[in-house]
């Protein structure tokens, strides 16, 4: 039983069966939504609609759920392009956004795009210093990841008053 609790205070949700298997769920969500792409109409790269359950993760479960999601969510991508450092930028924006949702209790919407900002320059040297993208490539997918996570952010906005009540992921969150 303590072993629980303790579980419980490191990762801020219980270890139910339902929350774990939502957990995974929104963690191999992002591989699917990964091949779901849309051209923009502006020319700038595509839009990407996996930001989605990456911030529903972390606005249900915290800073582990975010960044469980964007780290599962991620191999995907990181295998179809040969680029293994999506994982560790995947992995800042949903860490990071489910620790100032559910720590500092900010709306998911701005919590995901200061996530966004803090990953930019992780996305921007692992993609031309690591990945060797040409500088023109990486400038469009971050125009095109910023389109894409202002709207995916957004969605998570409605969506999640209305998951939360169903899942109560965390006991301290109001």
């Amino acid at each position: 039983m303590l072993q629980l609790y303790v579980r419980k205070n490191i990762f801020g949700f219980e270890f139910t069966s339902r929350n774990l298997l939502t957990l995974l769920l929104l963690g191999v969500l992002p591989n699917l939504f990964g091949w779901f792409v849309f051209s923009v109409p502006w020319g700038a790269g595509q839009f990407h609609i996996f930001q989605i359950a990456i911030f529903l993760a972390a606005g249900l479960f915290g800073a582990f759920g975010g960044a469980f999601a964007g780290a599962v969510g991620a191999v995907g991508s990181a295998v179809a392009l040969n680029n293994p450092y999506l994982i560790v930028g995947n992995v800042i924006l949903g860490g990071l956004t489910g620790y100032l949702c559910m720590s500092r209790r900010w709306h998911i919407a701005p919590a995901a795009l200061a996530a966004f900002a803090v990953q930019l320059p992780w996305l921007y040297y692992s993609d031309i210093a690591l990945a060797h993208m040409p500088v023109a490539v990486v400038q469009e997918v971050i125009v095109a990841l910023a389109v894409s996570n202002v709207v995916m952010a957004l969605m998570a906005g409605v969506l999640l008053p209305r998951l939360e009540g169903y899942y109560r992921a965390s006991p301290t969150r109001a």
